[in-house]
């Protein structure tokens, strides 16, 4: 069970995860941003931080900490510049993992990648998609989500893959990510991808481009899964607006490191 959080102790772990937080303001920074992540010379995670996960990290300490603990930390979602704003802080670039990770596999085209994830056939459709289209000169290896954190170690062990891509969703993906960065010893990007995998297999279609211009994807999400996504939107998105609120009310201090 998760450890969970005294009533207003959540508060400081927004401001530790607020202050891991990197801002990327343009295109240019992100060019850069793509550069480093793409040069790894240890394990390096890679997350990302949106509404959702600030209401997860409100509740639970393990995931707060471990979320906390990426590398680097992105924002990810219009509730995330929402919560910045009222913070009196640019929200920059949004960018989350379903438009960012792509961009990583066509970088480290001809290294070896890992999709740790979902389950068949789309952990098989998604491999043949990277292998056809964004990284075709690279090794891939695949393993289903639903294995032990021992068995995922082993494979990144056997096989060194340049880049690992998570999707197992939160809190499973971050706790892995901190568990294989402190068990590997080659260089590699560790990144928590959250649905990737399965808007590569063809499980989960992406929104209109309009719709996520304009941070409406999560619309469109619950419209295609509501029995899954109902608590994380409809119930979840007024508690972290009034979280957010009541933050902005005690918060003090807090500084971003800029990319």
């Amino acid at each position: 069970m998760p450890v969970g959080i005294e009533r207003h102790a959540w508060m400081g772990e927004w401001k530790g995860l607020l202050r891991r937080l990197s801002s990327v303001q343009d295109r240019q920074q992100e060019s850069g941003l793509l550069r480093v992540l793409g040069g790894s010379t240890c394990p390096t995670v890679l997350g990302f931080t949106n509404a959702h996960a600030m209401n997860s990290a409100a509740r639970d300490t393990a995931f707060a900490r471990a979320l906390a603990g990426c590398d680097v930390l992105l924002r990810d979602g219009s509730g995330m510049a929402i919560l910045l704003r009222l913070l009196g802080q640019q929200p920059g670039l949004n960018l989350n993992g379903t438009d960012l990770i792509p961009k990583l596999l066509q970088r480290l085209d001809g290294r070896t990648i890992a999709l740790f994830g979902t389950r068949e056939p789309y952990l098989a459709q998604a491999r043949s998609l990277i292998e056809a289209s964004l990284a075709p000169h690279s090794p891939c290896i695949c393993a289903h989500g639903f294995l032990p954190d021992a068995e995922y170690v082993r494979l990144a062990r056997e096989h060194k893959p340049a880049l690992i891509v998570l999707g197992m969703g939160m809190p499973r993906q971050e706790l892995l990510a901190r568990n294989l960065r402190d068990a590997l010893d080659h260089p590699c990007l560790i990144v928590c991808g959250g649905a990737i995998i399965d808007f590569l297999g063809g499980k989960t279609p992406r929104a209109p481009r309009w719709m996520r211009a304009s941070g409406l994807e999560w619309c469109y999400r619950l419209a295609i899964e509501p029995r899954r996504l109902f608590r994380r939107y409809v119930l979840g998105n007024p508690l972290f607006l009034g979280r957010a609120l009541r933050f902005k009310l005690s918060a003090a201090g807090i500084g971003r490191r800029t990319t």
